[in-house]
C-alpha cells in the first residue's frame, strides 16, 4: 500500500467531514459528571482530566467494549501531563460543557499518558505521520473503531474552527453523521489505514543480512554538517532541539577520524545554548526545546530525559575537550535535578511543566524593575547588561505575538569573553554573578512552581543513572554514583515483576505496566556505567540478568532487532520495532551499545552474535537517512573499532590503584570496557561472569593493567603512562 493512495483516503475522509451538516443538540443524557474515570488512576496526566466533564475512560476492555455495546466510535486522546498545547486543549474543549456534551453523546473516550503507554503512543503516532500533510506531536487525537481501527489522526483541535483548523464544535457532529451514514467509507478507509500500517511495520522490521561500515558514519557526519548553523551551533533552523545523541556521535567521529570540524561543531553548540535561553540561567538545567534559531525563546517545559542525555554530552564533551565550563554545567544540571527532580528513595521525577499560573513561562521570567528591586540598583544593572535585560523587555509571547516588558536570561558572551569585556577577572565576575543568581533564586522559590511530573519511569532514570555515572567517573566524585546508585536500587527493589522483569511506571507506593524495551536498554545502559563507576559486580550481575530478559521476550528471531513490547505484551494493532533516535534514543539503538559492551565485559560469543545481527536488522532504514540514527551509529562506532577490553588488578583502597582507575577514567575513550579485580576480596561473583578474569593477577605486587584491543592482548602493565599509550593505539 503506497503513500499516495493513503493521502488520497484521508484527502476523502476530511471532505466528508467538513461537508455541510447540523450540529447535534445534545438531550438529557448528556448530565455531565462532577468526576469522571480517570480519578482513580495513578498517572498525573490523567488525574488532571478527572474533573474534566468528557466522560473520559483510560485505556482497557472496558471502553472498547461499551463502543461496541453501543456502536460508538472511539476518541483516543493522547498527551502527558507537561504538555503545553496539552493544557491548551484542556481548557477550550475538554473543560467546556458544550464540547463535552457533544463528545459524550458521540464517542466513547480514552484518554492516554504517553509516558505511561509509549506503545500506545507509538502506534498511534505512525498512524499520524502517515495520514499528516503537517506536524505530528501533543496532543495527539485519534478518532478510530471500537476494534481500534483508526480513520482520522489530528493534533490541537480548538472548540471552534479557526484559522483553517477545524474545530470540535465542527468536528464532533460530522464524524457522527459520518458514523449513521456513511458507515461503509469510514470502515473501508479504517481497513486501508490498518493493512498499509501492518506492511509498514513489517517492511521496517525486515532485515537485510547487510554489514554496514565506517562509509555510512562518513554519510551521517557529512549530513549532519549540511545541517549545522555555524553562527548559534545546533542543526538547522527554528525551533531548535539540542538533540544530544548527535553530539555523542560527533565526539566519537572526531576520535575516530580526528576531524576537528565534529568536535568544533559540538563545542559550539554547548556553549551556545549553556549561554542560551533555553539554560535556566537561575535554577538550572535544560527547557525542551527553542522557538527560535539562537537558543533565545525556549518551550519552558523540563523533562527528565532531556537532562540526562544533555548532561552526557557535557561530561563526554569536558572529557574530550577539557573545557571546564562544560564540566561546570553538567555539575549545575545534576544540581537541579538533584534539588527538583528526586524523591526522597533517591528515584527520579518525570518532568516539570511549561504553565505556572496558566501561563507559558511565568515562573522563569523576570522584569528589570524586579531584578533592581531584588539585587540593588548597581548589581541589578550590572547583572541585566550580562544577561542581556531590557527595561522594554526581551521576550515575546508566542501565544499573542505581543511584547512584554519581561526578560528571559540569557549570555551573549562567554565569562572570558566578559572578563575582558568589563576588565574584571573571571573569578570575580563569576563570584559576583553567582551571589546575584543565588538571590534571584532565593525570590524565584516564592513565585507559584510550574507542576511537576512526580511519575517515576525506568526507561528515564535508567538514562539519568547513565548521565550520574559517567560524570562519577570524569569528574572523580562518587557524590554521583552514589545517587545513580540510590536511583538504580529502588528500581531493582520496587519496580521488579515476579517473573524477573520490569514494571514501567511507579507512583504513590504502586509499581505497573509492563516494560517496554527502551525500559530494558535505557537501565541496562546506567547499570553497566554504574558498574564501571563503582565496581560492584551487582550491577554487572543485574545488567546481564535483565538482558537475558529481554532477548528472551522481545527478541525477533526471524527479522532480528528487538520489538517495542515484550512477548505476551497487550495486542495492538502491530507490534512495532523504533529505531529512530528522536527525543530520545531507540530501544534498539542503546541495545546495540549494551550488548557490544556486554560481550567484551563478558567474553560470551553469545551476545556479540545478537549484536553483530541487530547492527545488520536496520540497515535498509539507516542507509536512507543516517544522521536520524545517530545514537544507532555511535554503537556502531563501538562495534566497528578500534574498541578495548581493560582489566585492572589491585587493591582498591591502595594509592596506585587508585591513580590508576583514575587516569582511565579522565580519558576521552568511548570505545572501551573496564573490569575491576579487586584483590581485597572474594571475586568468585566477578570471575563466573567474566571467566576470563581467572588468570589475571597483580605483576611485581602492584596494579596491573591488562589491555586488549580488536581481540589482541598486550603483556600487562604496572605503568599508568604505557595504559595510557596502549589505549591511544600507539605501543
Amino acid at each position: 500500500m503506497r503513500f499516495n493512495i493513503l493521502h488520497f483516503v484521508y484527502f476523502v475522509i476530511i471532505i466528508l467531514f467538513t461537508s455541510n451538516v447540523n450540529l447535534i443538540k445534545a438531550g438529557e443524557n448528556n448530565k455531565m459528571l462532577k468526576k469522571n474515570r480517570l480519578v482513580k488512576e495513578k498517572s498525573p496526566y490523567l488525574l488532571q482530566h478527572a474533573d474534566n466533564p468528557v466522560d473520559w475512560y483510560p485505556w482497557g476492555e472496558e471502553a472498547f467494549d461499551r463502543a461496541k455495546r453501543e456502536d460508538k466510535p472511539i476518541l483516543l486522546s493522547i498527551g502527558y501531563s507537561t504538555c503545553h498545547w496539552c493544557h491548551v486543549m484542556e481548557r477550550e474543549s475538554f473543560e467546556d460543557e458544550e464540547v463535552a456534551a457533544l463528545m459524550n453523546h458521540t464517542f466513547v473516550s480514552i484518554k492516554v499518558d504517553r509516558e505511561e503507554r509509549p506503545d500506545i503512543d507509538n502506534v498511534y503516532m505512525s498512524v499520524c505521520h502517515m495520514l499528516s500533510r503537517g506536524s505530528c506531536g501533543w496532543p495527539l487525537n485519534i478518532i478510530m473503531t471500537h476494534d481500534k481501527k483508526p480513520f482520522f489522526a489530528a493534533t490541537y483541535l480548538p472548540k471552534e474552527s479557526k484559522y483553517g483548523r477545524l474545530g470540535m464544535l465542527e468536528l464532533v457532529p460530522r464524524v457522527k453523521e459520518l458514523w449513521l451514514n456513511k458507515r461503509d467509507d469510514l470502515v473501508k478507509s479504517a481497513d486501508k489505514i490498518t493493512y498499509a500500517l501492518k506492511q509498514n511495520t513489517v517492511n521496517n522490521n525486515a532485515g537485510t543480512g547487510e554489514d554496514l561500515d565506517q562509509s555510512i558514519l562518513d554519510k551521517a557526519y557529512s549530513q549532519l554538517e549540511g545541517k549545522f548553523d555555524s553562527k548559534y551551533g545546533g542543526f538547522g533552523s527554528a525551533p531548535k532541539f539540542p538533540s544530544p545523541h548527535n553530539h555523542l556521535f560527533l565526539l566519537r567521529y572526531w576520535k575516530r577520524t580526528g576531524n576537528k570540524k565534529s568536535l568544533d561543531m559540538v563545542k559550539k553548540t554547548l556553549e551556545e545554548m549553556r549561554m542560551g535561553g533555553i539554560y535556566d540561567q537561575i535554577g538550572f538545567g535544560f527547557y525542551r526545546y527553542s522557538t527560535d534559531a539562537e537558543w533565545l525563546v525556549p518551550h519552558f517545559e523540563k523533562m527528565l530525559y532531556d537532562q540526562a542525555m544533555i548532561a552526557m554530552a557535557y561530561v563526554e564533551a569536558y572529557k574530550a575537550a577539557g573545557n571546564e565550563e562544560f564540566k561546570k554545567t553538567a555539575e549545575e544540571i545534576f544540581e537541579y535535578v538533584s534539588r527538583d527532580m528526586t524523591s526522597d528513595e533517591g528515584a527520579f521525577y518525570s518532568a516539570e511543566d511549561a504553565d505556572s499560573e496558566g501561563e507559558e513561562g511565568k515562573f522563569y521570567l523576570w522584569t528589570k524593575e524586579e531584578l533592581v528591586k531584588i539585587l540593588g540598583k548597581e548589581n541589578g544593572e550590572i547583572f541585566s547588561k550580562i544577561f542581556e535585560v531590557r527595561d522594554n523587555g526581551n521576550f515575546l509571547d508566542e501565544a499573542s505575538g505581543n511584547k512584554t516588558d519581561l526578560n528571559i536570561l540569557h549570555l551573549k558572551h562567554t565569562i572570558s569573553e566578559l572578563s575582558k569585556k568589563t576588565g574584571k577577572p573571571e573569578k570575580e565576575l563569576e563570584r559576583n554573578i553567582n551571589l546575584s543568581r543565588k538571590k534571584l533564586f532565593k525570590e524565584r522559590e516564592k513565585r507559584i512552581h510550574p507542576y511537576k511530573d512526580n511519575k517515576i519511569l525506568v526507561d528515564w532514570n535508567g538514562l539519568m543513572i547513565a548521565a550520574l555515572a559517567k560524570a562519577a567517573k570524569a569528574f572523580n566524585d562518587k557524590t554521583y554514583s552514589k545517587k545513580a546508585a540510590n536511583a538504580a536500587n529502588f528500581i531493582l527493589s520496587k519496580m521488579k515483576s515476579e517473573d524477573g522483569g520490569l514494571l514501567h511506571r511507579y507512583r504513590e507506593g504502586e509499581a505497573g505496566i509492563k516494560a517496554n524495551i527502551d525500559d530494558y536498554a535505557f537501565l541496562i545502559w546506567g547499570l553497566i556505567e554504574l558498574y564501571e563507576a563503582t565496581f560492584d559486580y551487582i550491577y554487572l550481575k543485574e545488567a546481564l540478568a535483565l538482558n537475558a530478559y529481554t532477548i528472551n521476550y522481545f527478541w525477533d528471531e526471524k527479522n532480528w532487532g528487538f520489538f517495542f513490547t515484550p512477548t505476551g505484551g497487550e495486542e495492538l494493532l502491530t507490534r512495532q520495532k523504533e529505531i529512530y533516535d528522536g527525543a530520545i534514543p531507540s530501544g534498539n539503538s542503546v541495545s546495540l551499545l549494551n550488548l557490544i559492551r556486554l560481550s567484551k565485559l563478558t567474553a560470551d560469543p553469545q551476545l556479540e552474535d545478537h549484536s553483530y545481527k541487530l547492527a545488520q536488522a536496520f540497515v535498509k532504514s539507516i542507509n536512507k537517512y543516517p544522521s536520524g540514527f545517530t545514537q544507532y551509529l555511535s554503537s556502531l562506532d563501538f562495534a566497528l573499532g578500534p574498541s578495548y577490553e581493560v582489566v585492572i588488578v589491585g587493591k582498591s583502597d591502595n594509592e596506585d590503584t587508585i591513580k590508576m582507575l583514575d587516569a582511565i577514567n579522565k580519558q576521552y575513550f568511548p570505545s572501551k570496557v573496564v573490569l575491576f579485580k579487586d584483590t581485597n576480596v572474594n571475586n568468585d561473583e566477578l570471575e563466573n561472569m567474566a571467566k576470563y578474569t581467572k588468570s589475571h593477577k597483580k605483576i611485581k605486587n602492584k596494579a596491573t593493567a591488562y589491555v586488549c584491543k580488536n581481540y589482541v592482548c598486550n603483556l600487562p602493565t604496572n605503568d599508568i603512562e604505557k595504559m595510557i599509550s596502549l589505549l591511544e593505539g600507539s605501543s
